[in-house]
């Protein structure tokens, strides 16, 4: 019987030796890939420049022609869409894992939608550009993450009924940002439609120091939240057994969640699908029973670099990310409810 024991022990052991070593490997990969992509935006474009001279820029040298072209314009874009996939790819995990279920991603259940509310209300009642449009949708963000969770809170938390309320929210908004497209001037619109697909195309030094700043608290505040959150995975009353504080849990992971999706959709748009796939391509990659928060991060900084560079370069004209991910994500979403209603699942 000892040795029976002996071996089982043993094999759990080895089992977790081995979840580790994969998701060391896939983060490590994961990271160089993101690394890879971050360099090759900075290299290409209209004009080529060697990785020597992308460096000497970064170090603050002098090169003729780089250091505008590089230094000014594809830094900044690129370090905004490292930050803004990192920031939709937690943002997403957490809120998955922690209603357990992989529709609950914060472009689902309406958060995206009420800062995209707010953003269109800002350029076409109040004629807003720049930071404008971006405090309105944080605001918007916020505020319909706030009233989700109230609506939902009846008794007590339940996952179903937040998706739930979350969905019928979003189509609310949608309708609202209909109504709002449907009175505005031309130009106005031009202007909306450009913010509401997602893209890059307004990202600078300027508008960099809001994102970069909720990044480098919220994310260790998160990392900080990991083991709690893989363990709510388990349902309410297993984590409160294992000595989770569920309710104060919940409300944290929420509120870090939404800051990094609120302000990375004010630096970038709503850029559409990339808080919903990151999480389970990030599971895919790793294996079962790993902590999903950085993988989720590097696989959203992944999506976004990558989309962006195709939507420049790879095809006939010049398409914002967010087209180029919405383009990914939809065919994923409409697999993902195919294989639910297969298999007796339900929101």
């Amino acid at each position: 019987m000892n040795v029976v024991a002996a071996s089982g022990g043993q094999a759990v052991i080895a089992g977790r030796r081995r979840r580790r070593r994969r998701h060391a490997v896939s983060s490590i990969v994961l990271a160089a890939l993101v690394l890879a992509l971050f360099a090759v935006s900075l290299m290409v474009g209209n004009t080529f420049y060697p990785l020597e001279q992308v460096l000497a820029v970064i170090r603050g040298e002098q090169v003729a022609g780089a250091s505008f072209t590089v230094g000014e314009l594809r830094l900044p874009r690129a370090i905004t869409a490292v930050l803004a996939g990192a920031a939709f790819g937690i943002a997403g995990i957490t809120f998955q894992t922690m209603l357990r279920n992989p529709l609950a991603s914060p472009d689902i259940i309406g958060i995206t939608a009420g800062a995209s509310a707010a953003a269109v209300l800002g350029i076409v009642a109040f004629s807003l550009s720049g930071a404008g449009v971006s405090l309105f949708a944080l605001t918007g963000a916020l505020l319909t993450a706030l009233a989700i969770y109230l609506l939902s809170y009846k008794g007590g938390f339940s996952g179903v009924r937040l998706i739930l309320i979350g969905i019928g929210v979003a189509a609310m908004l949608q309708a609202v940002i209909s109504y709002q497209l449907s009175r505005a001037a031309d130009w106005d619109i031009q202007s909306a439609m450009q913010w509401l697909t997602g893209s890059l195309n307004s990202a600078s030094w300027e508008r960099l120091p809001p994102l970069l700043a909720v990044c480098a608290i919220v994310i260790p505040l998160m990392l900080l939240r990991q083991r709690s959150l893989s363990v709510l995975r388990l349902g309410d009353d297993s984590a409160a057994a294992l000595g989770v504080r569920v309710s104060a849990t919940r409300l944290v992971l929420i509120i870090g969640a939404v800051a990094l999706l609120a302000f990375a959709t004010a630096a970038a748009g709503p850029i559409a699908f990339v808080a919903f796939m990151s999480g389970p391509i990030a599971a895919r990659i790793t294996g079962p029973g790993a902590n999903l928060l950085v993988p989720s991060a590097l696989v959203g900084a992944l999506l976004v670099l990558g989309a962006d560079l195709i939507g420049q370069f790879a095809l006939d004209g010049r398409y914002p990310v967010g087209v180029i991910t919405g383009i990914l994500g939809a065919p994923y979403l409409i697999y993902l409810l195919i294989r639910t209603n297969r298999s007796g699942g339900s929101l």
